[in-house]
């Protein structure tokens, strides 16, 4: 797994993190932002991991 995907994995975990102790401490705007903030890492995951991947089978193509 590519650094950039592992860093934006982290990120996802730790905003979902917040946005639970958000909910739970009663702030719904601020959870819902942290929720939101949880998407974009959570996609920019997905996307580093599929872009590694198609790299790695052109490359493998190549040879």
């Amino acid at each position: 797994m590519p650094r950039l995907a592992l860093f934006a994995l982290a990120v996802c975990v730790l905003t979902t993190v917040a946005a639970v102790v958000s909910f739970v401490q009663g702030s719904w705007l601020v959870g819902v932002v942290w929720i939101m903030m949880a998407g974009v890492s959570s996609n920019m995951t997905w996307f580093s991991v599929r872009r590694a991947r198609a790299q790695r089978a052109e490359a493998a193509a190549r040879h």
